[in-house]
Protein backbone atom coordinates (compact mmCIF):
# COMPACT_ATOMS: atom_id res chain seq x y z
CA UNK A 1 0.00 0.00 0.00
CA UNK A 2 1.60 2.93 -1.28
CA UNK A 3 0.71 6.67 0.40
CA UNK A 4 -0.65 9.34 -2.08
CA UNK A 5 0.66 12.78 -1.65
CA UNK A 6 -2.87 13.84 -2.44
CA UNK A 7 -5.40 12.21 -0.19
CA UNK A 8 -8.42 11.07 -1.57
CA UNK A 9 -10.96 12.14 0.77
CA UNK A 10 -14.11 11.34 -1.43
CA UNK A 11 -16.59 8.66 0.07
CA UNK A 12 -16.17 5.66 -0.46
CA UNK A 13 -19.55 4.07 -2.40
CA UNK A 14 -19.55 0.80 0.06
CA UNK A 15 -17.78 -0.54 2.90
CA UNK A 16 -15.94 -4.11 2.26
CA UNK A 17 -17.67 -6.95 2.01
CA UNK A 18 -16.98 -9.99 3.80
CA UNK A 19 -13.77 -12.24 2.79
CA UNK A 20 -14.44 -15.12 0.31
CA UNK A 21 -11.92 -17.16 2.41
CA UNK A 22 -8.91 -17.18 4.61
CA UNK A 23 -7.51 -13.66 6.00
CA UNK A 24 -5.76 -12.33 3.52
CA UNK A 25 -1.92 -11.63 4.57
CA UNK A 26 0.13 -8.65 3.01
CA UNK A 27 3.56 -7.54 4.05
CA UNK A 28 3.05 -3.99 4.50
CA UNK A 29 6.14 -1.33 4.65
CA UNK A 30 4.76 1.85 3.08
CA UNK A 31 6.16 4.53 5.23
CA UNK A 32 3.64 6.40 7.65
CA UNK A 33 3.30 10.40 7.15
CA UNK A 34 0.65 12.62 9.37
CA UNK A 35 -0.87 13.07 5.18
CA UNK A 36 -1.87 9.53 5.07
CA UNK A 37 -4.57 10.10 7.76
CA UNK A 38 -6.95 11.95 5.87
CA UNK A 39 -7.24 8.78 3.65
CA UNK A 40 -9.87 6.10 4.67
CA UNK A 41 -9.49 4.12 7.79
CA UNK A 42 -9.34 1.31 6.12
CA UNK A 43 -6.55 2.39 4.17
CA UNK A 44 -5.09 4.10 7.39
CA UNK A 45 -5.60 0.87 9.51
CA UNK A 46 -2.66 -1.70 7.99
CA UNK A 47 -0.18 0.91 8.14
CA UNK A 48 -0.88 1.49 12.41
CA UNK A 49 0.14 -2.44 12.84
CA UNK A 50 3.48 -2.04 13.98
CA UNK A 51 3.90 1.44 14.97
CA UNK A 52 4.32 2.07 18.28
CA UNK A 53 2.20 4.61 20.43
CA UNK A 54 3.75 6.52 23.68
CA UNK A 55 2.56 8.16 26.16
CA UNK A 56 5.29 9.47 28.54
CA UNK A 57 7.26 6.26 30.18
CA UNK A 58 4.60 3.89 28.79
CA UNK A 59 5.19 2.93 24.89
CA UNK A 60 2.93 0.00 23.16
CA UNK A 61 3.27 -1.66 19.73
CA UNK A 62 0.11 -1.62 18.15
CA UNK A 63 -0.74 -5.54 16.91
CA UNK A 64 -4.18 -4.90 16.39
CA UNK A 65 -6.78 -2.27 14.76
CA UNK A 66 -10.20 -2.06 13.40
CA UNK A 67 -11.37 0.40 10.81
CA UNK A 68 -14.55 2.02 11.33
CA UNK A 69 -16.02 3.79 8.66
CA UNK A 70 -18.33 6.44 9.57
CA UNK A 71 -21.99 7.08 7.69
CA UNK A 72 -20.99 4.34 5.63
CA UNK A 73 -20.81 1.32 8.44
CA UNK A 74 -23.49 0.95 10.88
CA UNK A 75 -21.49 -0.37 13.35
CA UNK A 76 -19.31 3.29 13.83
CA UNK A 77 -20.67 5.46 16.19
CA UNK A 78 -20.55 7.98 13.47
CA UNK A 79 -23.11 6.44 11.35
CA UNK A 80 -25.94 8.58 12.11
CA UNK A 81 -23.66 11.76 12.06
CA UNK A 82 -22.12 14.08 15.29
CA UNK A 83 -23.24 13.33 18.72
CA UNK A 84 -22.10 14.21 21.99
CA UNK A 85 -20.75 11.21 22.41
CA UNK A 86 -18.54 10.65 19.00
CA UNK A 87 -18.35 14.23 17.99
CA UNK A 88 -14.08 14.10 18.03
CA UNK A 89 -14.69 11.48 14.92
CA UNK A 90 -15.68 14.58 12.82
CA UNK A 91 -12.42 16.70 13.96
CA UNK A 92 -9.56 16.78 12.57
CA UNK A 93 -7.39 13.41 12.00
CA UNK A 94 -4.32 12.83 14.23
CA UNK A 95 -5.94 13.13 17.44
CA UNK A 96 -7.83 10.49 20.33
CA UNK A 97 -11.39 9.15 20.36
CA UNK A 98 -11.84 8.35 23.65
CA UNK A 99 -14.88 6.88 24.47
CA UNK A 100 -16.43 3.98 27.66
CA UNK A 101 -16.81 0.80 26.75
CA UNK A 102 -19.56 -1.16 28.77
CA UNK A 103 -19.49 1.95 31.18
CA UNK A 104 -16.01 0.62 32.85
CA UNK A 105 -13.00 0.46 30.16
CA UNK A 106 -11.93 3.20 27.85
CA UNK A 107 -11.16 2.78 24.66
CA UNK A 108 -9.08 4.57 22.30
CA UNK A 109 -9.30 5.36 18.35
CA UNK A 110 -6.87 7.36 16.17
CA UNK A 111 -9.19 9.45 14.32
CA UNK A 112 -8.87 9.48 10.32
CA UNK A 113 -10.31 11.41 7.53
CA UNK A 114 -10.52 15.01 6.84
CA UNK A 115 -12.75 16.91 9.51
CA UNK A 116 -16.47 16.30 9.09
CA UNK A 117 -16.15 12.35 7.37
CA UNK A 118 -16.32 11.24 11.11
CA UNK A 119 -13.93 8.09 10.76
CA UNK A 120 -11.35 6.41 13.01
CA UNK A 121 -9.59 3.21 14.05
CA UNK A 122 -9.81 1.64 16.92
CA UNK A 123 -6.70 0.59 18.94
CA UNK A 124 -7.57 -2.80 19.71
CA UNK A 125 -4.59 -4.35 21.64
CA UNK A 126 -0.83 -4.07 21.51
CA UNK A 127 2.74 -5.35 23.14
CA UNK A 128 3.78 -3.15 26.07
CA UNK A 129 7.69 -2.91 25.05
CA UNK A 130 8.53 0.12 27.80
CA UNK A 131 6.81 1.24 31.18
CA UNK A 132 5.82 -2.25 32.17
CA UNK A 133 5.74 -1.33 36.02
CA UNK A 134 3.54 1.74 35.01
CA UNK A 135 1.29 -0.43 33.60
CA UNK A 136 0.95 -3.07 35.94
CA UNK A 137 0.48 -0.15 38.58
CA UNK A 138 -2.44 1.42 36.48
CA UNK A 139 -4.06 -2.27 36.02
CA UNK A 140 -4.04 -3.27 39.41
CA UNK A 141 -1.00 -5.91 39.28
CA UNK A 142 1.41 -6.47 41.92
CA UNK A 143 3.48 -9.10 39.86
CA UNK A 144 3.39 -11.42 36.63
CA UNK A 145 2.35 -14.34 37.72
CA UNK A 146 1.39 -17.22 34.61
CA UNK A 147 -2.18 -18.32 33.61
CA UNK A 148 -3.45 -21.92 33.76
CA UNK A 149 -2.36 -22.50 30.04
CA UNK A 150 0.91 -21.07 30.58
CA UNK A 151 1.27 -17.57 28.90
CA UNK A 152 2.44 -14.75 31.18
CA UNK A 153 0.21 -12.31 32.37
CA UNK A 154 2.24 -9.83 30.92
CA UNK A 155 1.22 -10.47 27.78
CA UNK A 156 -2.77 -9.29 28.47
CA UNK A 157 -1.73 -5.79 29.57
CA UNK A 158 -2.84 -4.45 26.69
CA UNK A 159 -4.94 -7.47 25.09
CA UNK A 160 -7.97 -6.07 24.66
CA UNK A 161 -9.34 -2.56 23.71
CA UNK A 162 -9.81 -1.77 27.57
CA UNK A 163 -6.62 -3.10 28.58
CA UNK A 164 -4.78 -1.22 26.21
CA UNK A 165 -6.61 2.32 26.87
CA UNK A 166 -5.79 1.50 30.56
CA UNK A 167 -2.16 0.26 29.80
CA UNK A 168 -2.12 4.14 28.27
CA UNK A 169 -4.08 5.78 31.28
CA UNK A 170 -6.68 6.51 28.81
CA UNK A 171 -9.85 8.54 30.30
CA UNK A 172 -12.49 10.73 29.06
CA UNK A 173 -10.93 13.59 29.40
CA UNK A 174 -8.04 12.42 27.07
CA UNK A 175 -11.29 12.70 24.37
CA UNK A 176 -9.74 14.74 21.18
CA UNK A 177 -6.34 15.23 22.35
CA UNK A 178 -3.84 15.69 18.98
CA UNK A 179 -1.29 12.39 18.77
CA UNK A 180 2.21 13.50 17.60
CA UNK A 181 4.08 11.88 14.86
CA UNK A 182 7.58 11.56 15.10
CA UNK A 183 10.40 9.74 15.81
CA UNK A 184 10.88 7.75 19.17
CA UNK A 185 13.14 9.38 21.95
CA UNK A 186 13.58 6.37 24.17
CA UNK A 187 11.04 7.50 26.73
CA UNK A 188 13.08 10.10 28.28
CA UNK A 189 15.24 13.58 27.30
CA UNK A 190 17.36 15.59 29.26
CA UNK A 191 14.78 16.63 31.82
CA UNK A 192 12.73 13.19 32.23
CA UNK A 193 9.73 14.33 30.29
CA UNK A 194 8.36 11.90 27.55
CA UNK A 195 8.48 11.76 24.17
CA UNK A 196 5.14 13.03 23.63
CA UNK A 197 5.51 15.77 26.00
CA UNK A 198 6.97 17.83 29.33
CA UNK A 199 6.18 14.97 31.68
CA UNK A 200 5.77 11.39 32.22
CA UNK A 201 2.05 11.29 30.61
CA UNK A 202 2.20 14.08 28.77
CA UNK A 203 0.89 13.96 25.58
CA UNK A 204 0.77 11.14 23.00
CA UNK A 205 3.27 10.24 20.14
CA UNK A 206 3.23 7.89 17.62
CA UNK A 207 6.36 6.11 16.32
CA UNK A 208 5.96 4.38 12.94
CA UNK A 209 7.26 1.09 11.82
CA UNK A 210 10.71 1.41 10.29
CA UNK A 211 10.59 -2.19 8.56
CA UNK A 212 8.11 -4.70 7.10
CA UNK A 213 5.50 -6.05 8.92
CA UNK A 214 2.73 -8.76 7.96
CA UNK A 215 -0.92 -8.06 8.71
CA UNK A 216 -3.70 -10.12 7.55
CA UNK A 217 -7.14 -9.05 8.15
CA UNK A 218 -10.78 -10.58 8.63
CA UNK A 219 -13.92 -9.42 10.42
CA UNK A 220 -14.13 -7.35 13.51
CA UNK A 221 -14.57 -8.45 17.20
CA UNK A 222 -17.50 -7.15 19.41
CA UNK A 223 -19.96 -5.90 17.38
CA UNK A 224 -23.30 -6.73 16.41
CA UNK A 225 -23.61 -4.90 13.01
CA UNK A 226 -21.82 -4.91 9.38
CA UNK A 227 -19.34 -8.39 11.16
CA UNK A 228 -17.87 -9.48 8.69
CA UNK A 229 -16.88 -6.44 6.93
CA UNK A 230 -12.88 -7.33 6.75
CA UNK A 231 -11.87 -4.06 8.78
CA UNK A 232 -9.51 -5.99 11.11
CA UNK A 233 -5.81 -5.56 10.91
CA UNK A 234 -3.32 -7.75 13.06
CA UNK A 235 -0.27 -9.18 13.28
CA UNK A 236 -0.59 -12.89 12.57
CA UNK A 237 0.80 -15.51 15.49
CA UNK A 238 1.00 -12.46 18.41
CA UNK A 239 0.27 -13.48 21.63
CA UNK A 240 -1.21 -10.27 22.13
CA UNK A 241 -3.54 -10.23 19.37
CA UNK A 242 -7.72 -11.04 20.65
CA UNK A 243 -10.18 -13.75 19.81
CA UNK A 244 -13.70 -13.41 19.58
CA UNK A 245 -15.69 -14.21 22.87
CA UNK A 246 -18.97 -13.04 24.63
CA UNK A 247 -21.66 -11.03 23.20
CA UNK A 248 -21.18 -8.63 20.44
CA UNK A 249 -21.39 -4.79 21.79
CA UNK A 250 -19.60 -1.39 20.51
Amino acid sequence: MTASSTPDSSPQSTVPGPPTGPAASTPVSAPLRAADFARSPDEVAPLLVGSTLRRGRVAVVLTEVEAYLGDLDPASHAHRGPTPRCRTMFGPPLHLYVYASYGIHRAGNIVCWPSGRGGGVLLRAGRVVEGVDDVRLRRGWREVPGEPEGRPVAVNLARGPGNLGAALGLDLDLDGSPVALGADTGGTGADGAGAGGTGADDGFTLIPRTGDVEVVSGPRIGISRNREAPLRFWIPGDPTVTTPRGRPRR
